[in-house]
């Protein structure tokens, strides 16, 4: 997949739980969507990485009938997010690993749930709800301590090592 990492990708799949789990990309809207809708003249999901409002947003006649702005926000979020060689490009899951990383740069870089939510609004014309985007973060630093424990048992110092800064960097 692009030669990411097996742990950057456990945050967008499925636990083993007795719940499933919604991937933060599911819970990532598009601002001004009613606004946008009837400038391309169409319906679409609100989610951002539906299949569908990638496919809409992403025409050529769509992007052709949005206000400058708004365009800027969405070729900005394509180069961003959707650049990729996959033949299944945008559904091929590139872009909501790219955008989980964003994600977490964010928070890394010391910015808390609601600064998270204000900066993809200016970026790419996105919201979540801070709960959301603090429960993706909990959830983060909860599986990079797991990987931390069980690479810690396992032996894998080097893997424990890299959980621990990764997770550090998190908090």
């Amino acid at each position: 997949m692009c030669g990411e990492d097996r742990a950057s990708r456990s945050f967008l799949t499925r636990r083993d739980t007795d719940r499933p789990t919604v991937a933060i990309t599911d819970k990532i809207y598009v601002k001004n969507h009613q606004q946008i809708a009837s400038q391309i003249e169409t319906s679409f999901p609100k989610s951002a990485f539906s299949g569908a409002t990638m496919d809409m947003l992403f025409r050529g006649e769509n992007l052709s009938k949005l206000d400058e702005t708004t365009r800027d926000r969405v070729l900005d979020f394509a180069e961003d997010f959707m650049d990729c060689d996959c033949e299944a490009n945008p559904h091929c899951g590139h872009p909501e690993e790219k955008f989980v990383r964003y994600l977490l740069e964010l928070r890394e870089s010391g910015m808390g749930p609601d600064a998270i939510v204000d900066v993809m609004g200016d970026d790419y014309m996105l919201y979540a709800y801070p709960g959301d985007v603090l429960s993706f973060l909990d959830d983060s630093v909860r599986t990079l301590e797991a990987v931390e424990t069980l690479a810690d048992v396992d032996g894998r110092d080097d893997v424990a090592d890299e959980a621990r800064r990764k997770r550090q960097r998190l908090i």
